[in-house]
């Protein structure tokens, strides 16, 4: 993978680790030559990401709306910042640059790119892995939800297993840089092997 797209919240949440572990995060894939895609901003989890891959010589490149430009405040030191009209837009920009993605924590903005990301990928308009960083745990009710999906028949077992999960950040890019892309004709229907 040469690129990912980062999801993560605009705030910084109120456990100090969330800021330290975009930071560390950013540090992370810079150090192994991955370009960060992220959503512009300089404030909370996206601005420590951007600033750990900043401060370990990595490229980020944003991409923000314009109308978000004031509200999110744009980080104006990256490798690129790219604007552009609507979120749809800004989404599927970061789709285009990126060879998988990583969600960390954030709200229903972040949640709505994650989830997006999946469905695009469970329709089969991409093979790209998908990663949840599951900081202090918190994903856990979001893993819990998947998996009553899966028992109530509403998501098969082969679909929420793509959906790939770690507190580490390097065993999650492992487990991305191993992930073998959801087969098209199986993601329609029930079949799970």
């Amino acid at each position: 993978m040469k690129s990912i797209v980062v999801f993560c919240g605009s705030a910084d949440g109120y456990n100090e680790y969330y800021r330290e572990a975009a930071y560390e995060l950013g540090a992370l894939l810079a150090d192994r030559g991955i370009r960060i895609i992220y959503g512009g901003a300089r404030i909370g989890l996206m601005g420590a990401l951007a600033e750990g891959a900043l401060a370990s010589g990595g490229k980020v490149t944003g991409v923000i709306p314009g109308f978000l430009k004031t509200k999110e405040v744009a980080h104006e030191g990256l490798t690129e910042l790219i604007t552009v009209d609507t979120m749809h837009e800004r989404k599927l920009k970061m789709h285009e640059l990126s060879d998988g993605v990583i969600t960390m924590p954030g709200g229903w903005g972040t949640m709505e790119e994650l989830f997006e990301m999946l469905t695009w990928g469970q329709l089969g308009l991409h093979t790209k892995p998908i990663g949840l960083l599951n900081v202090s745990g918190y994903y856990d009710a979001l893993k819990a939800l998947s998996d009553s999906m899966v028992t109530e028949g509403f998501l098969s077992e082969f679909v929420n297993a793509s959906l790939l999960i770690s507190e580490s950040p390097v065993d999650l890019l492992e487990k991305m840089e191993a992930y073998i892309p959801l087969v098209s004709e199986k993601i329609m229907t029930r079949q799970t092997t």
